[in-house]
């Protein structure tokens, strides 16, 4: 970690000397690096300021999703969907984050029943009753990026994805509760696949969630199979995603061979996510986007 000199400005924009501001800050990272555990970089933390910023596109985001809410129903294309995330985060000031990202052609990601995530949106999709659907939004405001999805059951849905859908919410906030500073991110990721596990569900290996705020996707990679007491060390300032995706069946996924984006259960069992946009604070974390 590079750090500036004692008297120097803080690297956190306070405007404040560096002695008097972020030093016991840094030496208690450094603290733990040298014990061997993996440290986030200053590039990691979002300062007062940034953080502002990345609330405001954080507002926009669930504004969308509440508005999806509000109006999704069986009947309705996903490509409405797509139409309604437009509209929103266009009026609002924004742009969708997810438009032309590494060549995806939509604005948001319409994932239903056994589609894990990445779901392309597609007029000649209609929802009908008793789907489950993850609707995953993503905004930009003035350079700022926010994202979370949410789960919608369409009509009545079977008990048994009923349980799914609410499990994974449930495992998400098993695994807020664990965000806390001076912890580590393999906290959170048990507290998540216990509480998977233990009603009968696998989580996803290969896809997990990120860092975000500055870009669309940072570092860490976040995984939601882990141990107590390992992985990256949880410090104010940093912020990423818990998404966890959870399949009813098996683990096992595979990406489809038709459009490369859709991501599907390989035994063709449902899937469930829920993601919120979370930031490690002094005293625990808040939610930002969800």
């Amino acid at each position: 970690m590079n750090r500036p000199g004692r008297n120097d400005t803080c690297w956190c924009g306070s405007g404040k000397k560096y002695k008097q501001c972020h030093l016991a800050f840094d030496q208690k990272i450094e603290d733990f690096e040298r014990r061997g555990y993996l440290v986030p970089d200053h590039k990691l933390l979002k300062t007062p300021a940034q953080i502002e910023k990345i609330k405001a596109s954080c507002k926009v985001n669930i504004a969308v999703l509440d508005y999806v809410e509000q109006h999704i129903r069986a009947g309705i294309s996903t490509e409405e969907i797509n139409d309604w995330v437009n509209k929103i985060t266009y009026d609002m000031g924004a742009v969708p984050a997810d438009l032309n990202y590494e060549g995806y052609p939509k604005s948001v990601c319409t994932s239903i029943n056994e589609q894990v995530c990445h779901g392309i949106p597609s007029k000649d999709i209609i929802l009908k009753d008793g789907d489950i659907i993850n609707v995953d939004c993503s905004s930009i405001l003035d350079g700022y990026f926010s994202d979370s999805s949410r789960m919608f059951c369409i009509g009545e849905v079977s008990p048994e994805k009923k349980k799914l859908v609410d499990v994974t919410k449930e495992a998400v906030y098993k695994g807020l509760e664990q965000v806390k500073p001076w912890g580590f991110m393999g906290d959170m990721a048990e507290a998540v696949q216990k509480h998977v596990e233990s009603n009968g569900f696998n989580v996803v290996r290969e896809i997990g969630g990120h860092g975000v705020g500055l870009e669309f996707h940072e570092d860490p990679w976040v995984g939601y199979r882990g141990r107590r007491g390992t992985g990256m060390l949880l410090v104010p300032g940093m912020m990423f995603t818990i998404e966890p995706m959870v399949n009813m069946g098996r683990a096992d996924v595979y990406t489809s061979d038709g459009d490369n984006w859709a991501v599907y259960t390989e035994d063709g069992l449902p899937s469930a996510q829920w993601e919120i946009q979370v930031l490690v604070t002094e005293d625990g974390h808040e939610v930002l986007s969800w």
